[in-house]
Formats: structure tokens, C-alpha cells, sequence
């Protein structure tokens, strides 16, 4: 796909490293897998799904992958890939309903979003911000923490889910201001063409990152680098948007 070409994939493992600078590649290895993987289903969804029935049966053989069935599809593949490799780790036999449950969630928040843009509804920021696990950014956390998070991180992924679903509510916002351009030409979604304005979005993200660190400094205590992943989940998505973008206009 066009879409995803040298840029894209220097943005991406960009945003990972600087996210775990610490980390080596083996160690970002399942981060970048999940975060390709959502943005491939993603595309699936937005750009070649012709009805629902099309998005209900994808989000079942995913579901149906994530559970250990064969996977019959180039995407579902990746997927089982992922959860083959996942099960390397001890961990994940624990862990597993969690990571299954946050796909769920991803997979339903994406449906969600194909019907509000296939039926021309225009929900509210706060409903549009409820379905934020469409954006997918949480499922990529859970599972980068089960591959190559520390022994706290790993035993405490419920409390930490709460901790990335926030962070990922102002993700969801960050990604339509800077993509507003091109969704409106493709026909995406986007919360700057439902009727809310740059200024109560751009609010709204201020009160998001202001609460950020209220709820990631706890964690510093037990894991520093997790703490730090978090942090630096906003400050470089923040950056690589540019401040310019983030600005109210007149």
C-alpha cells in the first residue's frame, strides 16, 4: 500500500525507540509488530470494507486467531505470529484474557467508527472520545508490556491498561488534528469534521495531558521506565504533530 512506505516506517520505529530509548531492537521487536499490525486492520477497515458484514467477520477471524485458531488471511497471520511469539514469554498464559480482551475492545471500537462515518452520525466529543480504542494505541502498549516489560510491569497490566486507555484518549485526538487534511479527502473520520471545534478539541487534550502525570507518577515508584514510556507516549507524538498544529485558529 502507498500508505505504507519508507516515511511511514521511519515515523513508526521513530516513535517506538524514543518511546523505550533504553530498549534494544529484540525488545521493541513486538511493539512495533502490534502498532504495524492496528494500522494495517485499521486501513482494512476505513479503506476496504464495503459493509459491516465485511468488518464483522474480519473482527471474528481476529478474534477467533487471538483464541488459537489458523489463521486464513495475510492479516490474520500477523496476528498469529504476534501471539505465537507472545506465548514465548511465561507471562502470557496469565496474561492472555487481558491482551484477547483488549483486542476485543480495539476491534469493536474500530467497527464503531465505521458505522458513525458509514451512517453519517455525529457523536459528541465525549462519546467520540469513549470509543478511543479504536485508536489502538492501548493494545499495542498491553502487548509490548508482556513481551518486554519488567516483572512489576507484567503483574500489574489491569492497573496499567487504565493508565495507556488515557493516554491513549488524547493519542485519538492528536492523530485527527494531524491528519484532518487527508481524512476529510478520504472520506475518514474525524473528530474536526463532527461539528466540534479546534478550540474545544485542543481543550480537551489540555485537560487529557494535564492529567497525564497525576496518573503515571504513581507508577514510577515501582517501574521508572514504565513510567517514562507513558510520558514520552504524549511528549513525542506531541512533537512529531508540531506545536503549530495543535494551535486554535480564529
Amino acid at each position: 500500500m502507498a500508505a505504507f512506505n519508507a516515511e511511514f516506517y521511519s515515523g513508526l520505529t521513530l516513535s517506538t525507540a524514543f518511546s523505550a530509548p533504553w530498549a534494544t531492537a529484540d525488545r521493541l521487536k513486538m511493539v512495533n509488530r502490534a502498532a504495524l499490525w492496528v494500522l494495517a486492520v485499521d486501513r482494512l477497515v476505513d479503506h476496504t470494507a464495503t459493509n459491516r458484514e465485511q468488518v464483522t467477520r474480519l473482527t471474528r477471524e481476529c478474534l477467533s486467531v487471538a483464541d488459537g485458531a489458523v489463521p486464513r488471511s495475510a492479516v490474520t497471520r500477523f496476528l498469529a505470529d504476534m501471539r505465537d511469539e507472545l506465548a514465548t514469554v511465561k507471562e502470557f498464559e496469565e496474561a492472555r484474557r487481558l491482551w484477547r480482551d483488549q483486542l476485543a475492545r480495539t476491534l469493536a471500537g474500530m467497527t464503531r467508527a465505521w458505522v458513525w462515518r458509514d451512517t453519517g452520525a455525529a457523536p459528541t466529543l465525549a462519546r467520540y472520545l469513549d470509543n478511543a480504542d479504536s485508536r489502538g494505541s492501548c493494545f499495542v502498549d498491553v502487548s509490548h508490556w508482556i513481551y518486554a516489560g519488567d516483572g512489576w510491569t507484567r503483574a500489574h497490566l489491569e492497573e496499567l491498561r487504565g493508565v495507556s486507555r488515557h493516554v491513549q484518549r488524547y493519542l485519538h485526538l492528536l492523530g485527527d488534528v494531524a491528519s484532518y487534511r487527508r481524512d476529510v479527502s478520504w472520506g475518514d473520520l474525524n473528530v474536526l469534521a463532527l461539528g466540534v471545534s479546534r478550540a474545544e478539541v485542543t481543550g480537551a487534550m489540555a485537560a487529557l495531558a494535564g492529567q497525564a502525570p497525576g496518573l503515571i507518577e504513581p507508577v514510577r515508584a515501582s517501574s521508572p521506565r514504565t513510567a517514562v514510556y507513558l510520558r514520552r507516549q504524549i511528549g513525542f507524538n506531541a512533537g512529531f504533530v508540531g506545536i503549530s498544529a495543535l494551535r486554535p485558529t480564529a
